[in-house]
């Protein structure tokens, strides 16, 4: 048995998810899982300019692969 170093990284192939949120309470707003940032961000610009909320929490949700390192 050895120490076999390993690194984790993006799996650019496997794309990204991006999702917003709104904060404000009482509000259960949200863009959905989006497959382009720009999408989230418009929902975002859009909500506020109905709501006048104007704080999101963003989530980016991606694939990461572990390969050996040698």
């Amino acid at each position: 048995m050895r120490f076999v170093p390993h690194a984790i990284r993006h799996e650019p192939h496997s794309g990204a998810t991006f999702e917003a949120f709104c904060t404000t309470s009482g509000c259960h707003g949200t863009s959905g899982p989006e497959p382009a940032q720009d999408t989230a961000q418009d929902w975002c610009l859009r909500h506020t300019g109905r709501t006048g909320h104007d704080l999101f929490r963003r989530v980016v949700t991606d694939h990461a692969r572990v390969t050996r390192d040698e």
